[in-house]
C-alpha cells in the first residue's frame, strides 16, 4: 500500500534514508550523511512524501517536491521487489514531468532510471560531494 507520510512516520524514513544512502553511495564518506541528517528530517514536512507499507512496515518511500524527486529509498531486505518502481509510478500519474538527480557513480539507481524512461539532460558536480552527478528527466 502506497500512502502519504504521517507524523509517526519520520523516525523509520530516516533510519531507511541514512542506511540507504551510506550503503549507495560508498564512494561518499559516511560521515557526510550523518551531517545532513538532521537538515534532511527538519525538510521532510516541505516535501509531498509517499511511503510503501507492507504488513505495517515501510519498506520504502519517495520524496518529492514539485516535480522535483529528491529521491526514491527502499529499505535494504525490500530491494528488487518493484518497489521503487510501483513508488515512481505512482508520482507519474500526478506528474506529466519529472526531475532528478543521482551520482554518476551510482550505477544501480541510473539504470533504473533508465529503465523508468528517464533521460540525462546533462552532468554536473554536485559541490558539496565533488561528484558528478546526472540530472534526470521524465515526460509522459
Amino acid at each position: 500500500m502506497i500512502r502519504k507520510l504521517a507524523d509517526n512516520d519520520i523516525d523509520k524514513v530516516m533510519d531507511i534514508w541514512l542506511d540507504i544512502n551510506i550503503k549507495a553511495h560508498d564512494f561518499i564518506p559516511a560521515s557526510y550523511w550523518f551531517r545532513n541528517y538532521d537538515s534532511v528530517k527538519k525538510m521532510l514536512p516541505d516535501a509531498a512524501i509517499f511511503v510503501y507499507e507492507e504488513s505495517n512496515q515501510i519498506q520504502g518511500f519517495i520524496g518529492l517536491t514539485g516535480n522535483y524527486i529528491a529521491g526514491i529509498f527502499i529499505h535494504s531486505n525490500s530491494q528488487s521487489k518493484g518497489i521503487g518502481k510501483e513508488l515512481l509510478n505512482y508520482v507519474k500519474k500526478d506528474n506529466p514531468k519529472l526531475l532528478l538527480r543521482v551520482y554518476r557513480k551510482n550505477v544501480r539507481a541510473v539504470n533504473f532510471y533508465l529503465r523508468e524512461d528517464f533521460v540525462v539532460i546533462k552532468e554536473q558536480m554536485d559541490e558539496n560531494t565533488d561528484e558528478i552527478e546526472l540530472v534526470m528527466s521524465w515526460a509522459k
